[in-house]
């Protein structure tokens, strides 16, 4: 009981020390939350670029056109011969007569065309569809296919897939880098409060070992202290990404630019936004307050 006791006074005097230094804590505060509200974009960014990503890759296909004279049986075999390259997730194929007949009812245009030939007269080639497992070995996987005989064309939409997807892994490791550099800063700032809060405080330290409080009854304060600041500095950051990501995704209908980029729904990601950002904002105040009261405090 003696011990919950001195647990909670420490706990009140750690919040008289959030407001005895008001000017100090709303400043450490102001910081922490700038920074966190940057931490908590800079996720939603992330979190959408790795679902574009996924995405991207969950539709990209490997388009196979086989040589107009190729038999049933010859299909057959191209198909087992692919399946066993490797990196295949998935593979369906389409005849020409198939093609024929969804492109008659994509428009009049083409069902005007299309409608002129005949299962013996069709133009169109048979065609494989191909998912590859390693989204950065289709292009690999793309070239062994074209070595298949009886393959006449392989699309991918090569070059450009490629620099797509390095621009994206770009984005995300400038992402994880930012984000790591906000959080070692919300820990500086943390760390230096804590440290002047201290020092201002000097007298009332010495006047406590004097008395002869432990060194840990002298700390505890201080450590609660910055999990306290920690936990503030949450608050406003949660209030405006969430909010601000609600709106923008109202604005937006959903998708960014085009139809093709669609957004995270708010619903799926702002629970944990919520839980990161309180999450770093304890663990990182904590952290910072013990790496001061460790560094500032000789005891």
């Amino acid at each position: 009981m003696k011990a919950f006791r001195i647990l909670g006074r420490n706990i009140a005097e750690s919040f008289k020390g959030v407001f005895r230094n008001f000017s100090l804590s709303l400043a450490s505060i102001s910081c922490i939350t700038i920074t966190l509200i940057l931490v908590g974009f800079s996720i939603i960014l992330s979190y959408n670029v790795n679902n574009f990503t996924k995405e991207i890759e969950k539709d990209l296909t490997i388009v196979v056109f086989l040589n107009r004279k190729t038999t049933t049986e010859e299909s057959v075999e191209i198909q087992n011969k692919i399946k066993d390259l490797g990196n295949i997730l998935d593979i369906k194929f389409q005849s020409k007569e198939d093609v024929r007949k969804e492109m008659r009812k994509e428009s009049e245009v083409f069902d005007s065309i299309m409608s002129q030939y005949t299962a013996e007269t069709n133009p169109l080639q048979d065609t494989f569809h191909v998912k590859v497992v390693d989204i950065n070995e289709i292009g690999k996987t793309a070239d062994e296919i074209k070595k298949i005989e009886k393959v006449e064309l392989v699309k991918y939409g090569e070059g450009s897939v490629e620099e797509l997807i390095k621009i994206f892994d770009i984005v995300k490791k400038v992402t994880y880098v930012v984000v790591v550099a906000l959080i070692v800063v919300t820990a500086f700032l943390i760390t230096n409060t804590i440290k002047i809060t201290i020092q201002s405080r000097r007298k009332e330290i010495e006047i406590m070992r004097l008395v002869g409080a432990s060194n840990m009854f002298i700390k505890q304060p201080f450590f609660f202290e910055g999990i306290i600041l920690g936990f503030l500095g949450s608050i406003l950051p949660i209030v405006v990404c969430c909010y601000g990501y609600y709106y923008l995704y109202d604005k937006l209908g959903g998708q960014l630019f085009t139809a093709i980029i669609k957004l995270v729904k708010p619903s799926s990601i702002i629970y944990i936004i919520m839980i990161i950002l309180v999450g770093v904002g304890v663990i990182v105040g904590s952290y910072g307050s013990y790496k001061a009261v460790r560094k500032y405090m000789k005891i």
